[in-house]
C-alpha cells in the first residue's frame, strides 16, 4: 500500500471513530499528496481558523511516520478551507511588503504555525527588498517581522 493511501485510510477511520461521515479525496498541489474531506460538517473538522484540521494533519502525519519512514508530509484540507486561507495569507504578504516597502518601518505578522510562517518566507522569495525573520525557540506559534533588506555598502 503506498504512503498516500495508507494516510487515507488513517483518515478515514479517525473520522469515522469520531462519528463523521465523510468522503476524502486525494489529491495533488503544488506542495505535494492533499486529503480533501467532502462532508456537510465542515465547520466542526475545520473549527476556529484550521485548528482542528491542523490537529487532523498532524496525528494522520505522525502515524503515517511510524509505518512509512520516508512518505511525503500530507496535507489535511476540508471543503477547500487551507487552500483559501494560504490565498489570503500570500495576499496579505504582498500588501504587508508593499506597506513596509512604502513606511520603510518594519511589520510584525500575526503568530503563524511552522507551515504558515513557510507560506510567508515563500511568498517573499521573488521580493529582493524585503527580508522576512522569525524568532527562534521551541513555540509553535512565531510571529515573522518583515523588514527593508539592508543595503550594505561601501
Amino acid at each position: 500500500m503506498k504512503a498516500e493511501d495508507a494516510a487515507k485510510k488513517v483518515l478515514d477511520t479517525m473520522l469515522g471513530h469520531l462519528g463523521f461521515t465523510a468522503t476524502i479525496d486525494l489529491e495533488q498541489d503544488e506542495e505535494g499528496p492533499c486529503l480533501q474531506i467532502t462532508t456537510t460538517q465542515s465547520e466542526w473538522l475545520i473549527g476556529d481558523e484550521g485548528d482542528r484540521l491542523d490537529d487532523l494533519q498532524y496525528l494522520v502525519n505522525r502515524l503515517l511516520r511510524k509505518h512509512y519512514e520516508d512518505a511525503p508530509r500530507i496535507k489535511v484540507d476540508c471543503a477547500h478551507f487551507r487552500r483559501m486561507q494560504e490565498e489570503k495569507l500570500r495576499t496579505e504578504v504582498r500588501q504587508l511588503a508593499e506597506k513596509v516597502k512604502g513606511s520603510g518601518k518594519p511589520f510584525q505578522m500575526r503568530p503563524l504555525n511552522a507551515y504558515y510562517r513557510r507560506l510567508v518566507y515563500q511568498a517573499l522569495l521573488d521580493n529582493q527588498q524585503i527580508e522576512a525573520h522569525s524568532p527562534e525557540g521551541a513555540s509553535r506559534l512565531k510571529r515573522i517581522t518583515l523588514k527593508l533588506k539592508s543595503t550594505d555598502t561601501p
